[in-house]
């Protein structure tokens, strides 16, 4: 594959897994993740990271608030440009209609199959020129069957953590049925917090040296 005729117009992350530009061809702005910038000794699970997210792009196809997979060649993964603003740089304060948008694509994307399962972070949250959310950076994302157990303990797991940031900028809408689920978290969920997380904090703090807001601070967008 040719990658001569695309031109990189800005950088948008930067991290242990790769580097994500914004670029240009003739077909117009995309974004490329690009492994080749990631340290020898994470090559590998950088690959893997970008694998399960081609493969969740996939039945996404078509669907207008999250990225188009574009291609993917095992050191470059191409997407869709989504243009927006991150959620904790743009927050929806006391916006319903946002709030309800973002639930009603989180059930679209459940429908085909995949959990996006890092919803915690607002950098994977966008508001767009038009109000509307949209959701990107798929690296962590479960696809199956939506009608499994597992995939629809996983689509809980992504609803609680929108309804996480929506306490923070809209609580007083906070239904009974959303605060009972914010109050009554999954096994899975308490047992990450129990175990998981910390060797997470561990990895990525001690060992990858972020020091941002679970990833959104090495994000430059």
């Amino acid at each position: 594959m040719n990658h001569e005729p695309a031109i990189e117009v800005e950088a948008l992350k930067a991290d242990s897994f790769g580097r994500i530009a914004l670029m240009r061809d003739s077909g117009g702005l995309f974004v490329r993740r690009d492994l080749s910038a990631s340290p020898w000794w994470l090559r590998f699970p950088a690959w893997r990271l970008a694998r399960r997210e081609a493969r969740a792009l996939q039945p996404l196809v078509g669907q207008a608030q999250t990225p188009q997979l574009l291609r993917w060649d095992g050191t470059y993964l191409d997407r869709s440009f989504m243009d927006g603003v991150a959620m904790y740089k743009n927050p929806p304060r006391g916006d319903l209609a946002y709030f309800r948008a973002a639930r009603r694509l989180l059930q679209q994307v459940h429908r085909r199959g995949i959990a996006h399962n890092d919803l915690a972070k607002e950098a994977n949250w966008l508001v767009r020129a038009d109000g509307q959310p949209a959701l990107i950076d798929f690296q962590l994302a479960v696809r199956g069957n939506p009608r499994s157990r597992w995939m629809r303990l996983l689509a809980r797991e992504d609803l609680r953590h929108l309804l996480k940031h929506k306490r923070s900028y809209l609580p007083t809408r906070l239904t009974a049925r959303e605060q009972g689920i914010l109050a009554n978290p999954s096994l899975l969920s308490r047992m990450w917090m129990r175990t998981g997380k910390r060797a997470y904090l561990f990895i990525t703090r001690r060992v990858l040296h972020w020091s941002d807001r679970e990833g959104a601070g090495d994000r430059r967008f």
